[in-house]
């Protein structure tokens, strides 16, 4: 099949280069994300393989549709920036890849918190300048500390399996909560019980019109003081205003973000030599008890290789069958 990949890094290219060898599938490399204004470059391609911040709204699959697109690829687990509903209206069927390295996201949630506690990204910074004084980096033992962890799918569980292995107490919250993960120890109990009784909250649940801004003035009321925040799933779980004040008056002890809500125009490009125009992501960068990456804990050699395999299977599927295990249905 003839894909269109938009958003497109030289990382995808190589990894997608090289997993195809054995697909033989059509692929062309756009560099632009996929929107109203790039739109017209697919035009021919029945398929068109985005990325987690390509906007693909009513508008755009519109415009897909009368270009001849039959399949939306989607390289990643989330699917909030497709509009479903219009995307089965044109017929279009919009395909993902659920689990790629849930390891490499669970992973870098832990390097967000050991980074933030030690404070090592601070001290690399004094030690080369010839500073070798602690005052300003007093950490905290992990162990015996209570982890509540929101949303237990396959990151959420290494995640907290990785926890105890800290010596943590594990509480956990999910909707379907997991038996593998009790039988480990972990004790599912409500939202507002998690928020008041941890130490350190780990987000890792899809964002949906439920859970979209689960991190709120409210839910921050309810945490303990000096709490640790982390979020490595998507930005729009955390009310950033809201973080913001929480941080400002010691509620949040430390956030590690590996999202942002906003993130559409700042995250995976190089803006060094430029003015970030985001006032609120620019408020977040002086603090010093934050700690902010930039949307790369899935970016792993195994993560890329398993993304670039499955959508390309994804789309043979498609092409063979007309059928996909992984088609997000509404």
């Amino acid at each position: 099949m003839k894909i269109a990949l938009f958003n497109s890094k030289p990382y995808d290219e190589s990894f997608f280069l090289r997993e195809n060898e054995r697909f033989g599938h059509e692929l062309s490399f756009f560099e632009p994300q996929l929107n109203e204004d790039t739109v017209r470059l697919a035009e021919g391609f029945p398929g068109v393989c985005v990325f987690v911040n390509d906007p693909v709204d009513a508008s755009v699959l519109e415009k897909l549709a009368a270009g001849g697109a039959r399949l939306i690829a989607l390289r990643c687990s989330g699917f909030n920036n497709v509009d479903l509903q219009a995307a089965a209206a044109k017929r279009i069927t919009v395909v993902r890849v659920p689990a790629y390295s849930p390891h490499a996201v669970a992973e870098h949630a832990v390097a967000l918190l050991l980074a933030m506690n030690r404070k090592t990204h601070r001290a690399y910074n004094r030690v080369r300048e010839g500073n070798f004084a602690l005052d300003g980096l007093l950490g905290f033992d992990l162990y015996g500390k209570t982890v509540g962890v929101i949303g237990t799918g396959r990151i959420g569980a290494i995640f907290a399996r990785i926890m105890k292995g800290f010596g943590c107490e594990l509480l956990a919250h999910d909707k379907y909560p997991s038996q593998a993960c009790r039988e480990e120890g972990v004790v599912y109990v409500e939202k507002d019980e998690l928020l008041q009784r941890s130490d350190i909250v780990s987000l890792h649940c899809p964002l949906t019109v439920e859970t979209r801004h689960i991190i709120d003035a409210n839910a921050l009321s309810l945490m303990r003081q000096g709490v640790t925040l982390i979020n490595t799933s998507r930005g729009g779980l955390v009310d950033t205003i809201a973080v913001i004040k929480g941080l400002k008056s010691g509620k949040i002890g430390y956030l590690g973000l590996d999202v942002y809500e906003e993130e559409e125009e700042l995250f995976f490009k190089d803006l060094s030599d430029e003015v970030i125009q985001d006032d609120i992501f620019a408020r977040l960068l002086t603090f010093p008890n934050v700690l902010i990456t930039g949307h790369q804990a899935y970016f792993t050699g195994t993560a890329l290789s398993n993304i670039a395999q499955t959508t390309l299977q994804n789309v043979a599927d498609f092409e063979n069958t007309g059928q996909c295990e992984n088609a997000v249905t509404l």
